[in-house]
């Protein structure tokens, strides 16, 4: 970096990191000339007041980028929390029977395990979601995916010392507060700082992980609740150690992540903001070898302070309706579907197929790979044939399956092997769909509001899941009778459905698009000063 010639550059350095300017056009070519980009232009003055405009070319230089090492620290830095959220679901599931018995050293019972202890931590996930989300749009990405961190790995750590049912409860809030908080400052940041024209696979695979956790949780259960090994009133409490490992070993990798240049950027702080992205181009072309392709276009914006919850959702509702509407409509389909799967899969083997409870593990298993699966492979093609095909096509194609699923089931010509084999085809296509339910509504609303929209979505999504859901399936599931659970599944094959009728009605083509132009910032302003429709 060059040395600063005088005090003057000195001091248009000052103002720039903080996102203010100057109007003597000298100023901007020093600016201009230090950092080797256009950042900032000089200020819009009215008769009354004088504000600054800052034009900047940080996203296109962003999405310009080639695939590093750099976007893998981001990747496994970040993308993990639903590796952990999959890891706690399954875990609290399978110790539920052990925890139960004699012995296991807390007075709870089976059923407080699996209906009060999952509420309460959905509760947990909704509350920490929208609190988190708030703050992430307001404090930055990086503080927050910090902070949520740290929560979830107090709250699981001390879980495994409950010795009462009371105390189980208040940490599986507070393990499933700052899980949900996760997803608001993790999905705003990844999609911040990943190429537009690898966003859609990248962040499938991200949201897919979740069942990655969901298997790591099966199979190490199995061994941790094995008496052989450890003893009745120690192997669930290790069980949950797993999830404080896997989240130590993350948090040392997200302490060298950077700050959202985007978020930095739009609140002024330009300076941060040129420096992280000059940094990432430095590291990106040593670690690939070659020269940087071109960066074009710019935006030009007036940093503003944050919006809170009312103004965020008058802005999203007023401004994004349809928006709105198909966040709504994808989330809440792929809620009830999962739930009419899912919830009672381990009832229906048992009951209507003689499944031995200790052996349904190995049947979720299959189903968690088949998840998995589903957006590694077609996530690619989200990217390239379009976000409006495939999620479309995949929700009806799920929704599809499942009924033709119930069909069968009813006609009884299934095995537990056929329709475990069902349900994976289902999910597969499913599992792609809800990832891209995640990765639509992170994309498609403006950068100030992104983190708290992406919580309220996730916090209507989760709370219909965990709480709608669960009361819905459980007595059609649990009743023993083939023409209610018959009934579960049609009832999530509908929902999926029709939210696959409204993302082809009125879905976003988002592929290959960066964020500023499928919602421009709400701080966004043309050459004039006057804001952006």
């Amino acid at each position: 970096m060059s040395t600063l010639p005088n005090r003057c550059d000195q001091r248009i350095l000052r103002e720039c990191e903080r996102g203010r300017d100057a109007t003597n056009p000298a100023w901007s070519a020093h600016v201009s000339a230090f950092f080797g980009h256009d950042v900032t232009v000089s200020q819009q003055q009215s008769a009354t007041s004088t504000q600054d405009i800052i034009r900047t070319d940080i996203p296109a230089r962003l999405d310009r980028l080639p695939w590093s090492r750099w976007h893998w620290r981001i990747l496994v830095g970040l993308g993990t929390v639903w590796i952990l959220d999959g890891l706690e679901v399954t875990i609290v599931g399978n110790v539920a029977g052990r925890m139960a018995q004699q012995g296991s050293g807390i007075a709870i019972s089976t059923e407080q395990v699996t209906t009060v202890a999952a509420a309460v931590y959905v509760a947990g996930a909704c509350v920490g979601a929208l609190f988190f989300g708030w703050l992430t749009d307001r404090l930055g990405r990086k503080k927050l995916f910090m902070v949520t961190l740290a929560v979830y790995l107090a709250a699981t750590a001390v879980t495994a010392f409950s010795w009462t049912a009371w105390f189980f409860f208040l940490c599986r809030f507070f393990t499933g507060f700052g899980i949900g908080g996760e997803y608001a400052a993790i999905n705003s940041a990844i999609d911040e700082l990943i190429p537009a024209r690898i966003r859609g696979r990248i962040d499938l695979v991200v949201n897919g992980s979740f069942w990655v956790g969901a298997a790591v949780g099966a199979f190490a259960s199995i061994a941790l609740l094995n008496t052989a090994f450890f003893a009745e009133d120690l192997g669930w409490r290790l069980a949950f150690g797993i999830g404080v490992v896997l989240g130590l070993v993350i948090l040392l990798v997200r302490r060298h992540v950077p700050e959202s240049p985007r978020w930095l950027a739009l609140h002024g702080r330009t300076g941060e903001a040129e420096r992280v992205v000059a940094e990432a181009e430095r590291t990106v072309a040593e670690q690939t070898g070659e020269p940087l392709p071109e960066a074009h276009g710019t935006i030009s914006i007036r940093p503003r302070g944050a919006l809170g919850f009312a103004a965020v959702a008058r802005t999203v509702v007023t401004r994004y309706p349809r928006r709105t509407v198909l966040g709504l409509a994808l989330f809440i389909g792929q809620a009830f579907l999962y739930n009419s799967v899912t919830f009672g899969f381990a009832v229906i083997l048992t009951t209507f197929f003689a499944v031995p409870n200790g052996d349904t593990g190995y049947y979720f298993a299959v189903i968690a790979v088949g998840n998995f699966l589903g957006p590694v492979l077609l996530g690619h093609l989200f990217d390239s044939v379009g976000r409006k095909v495939m999620i479309s096509s995949t929700y009806i194609g799920s929704g599809v399956l499942l009924f033709g699923t119930a069909w069968l089931f009813q006609r009884g010509e299934l095995s537990a092997v056929t329709m475990t084999a069902c349900w994976t085809a289902v999910l597969f296509l499913a599992s792609a769909g809800a990832s891209a339910a995640y990765l639509t509504v992170s994309e498609i609303f403006p950068l100030e509001t992104r983190a708290l929209c992406i919580a309220f979505f996730y916090a209507v999504g989760t709370a219909i899941g965990g709480i709608t859901g669960p009361l819905l399936f459980n007595g059609l599931v649990s009743s023993g009778r083939v023409p209610d659970t018959t009934l579960a599944f049609c009832i999530g094959a509908a929902l999926m459905t029709l939210a696959g009728l409204v993302e082809a009605a009125i879905g976003v083509r988002a592929e290959r698009r960066s964020l500023e132009s499928l919602a421009a910032p709400l701080s966004s302003v043309d050459e004039s000063g006057a804001a952006v429709p």
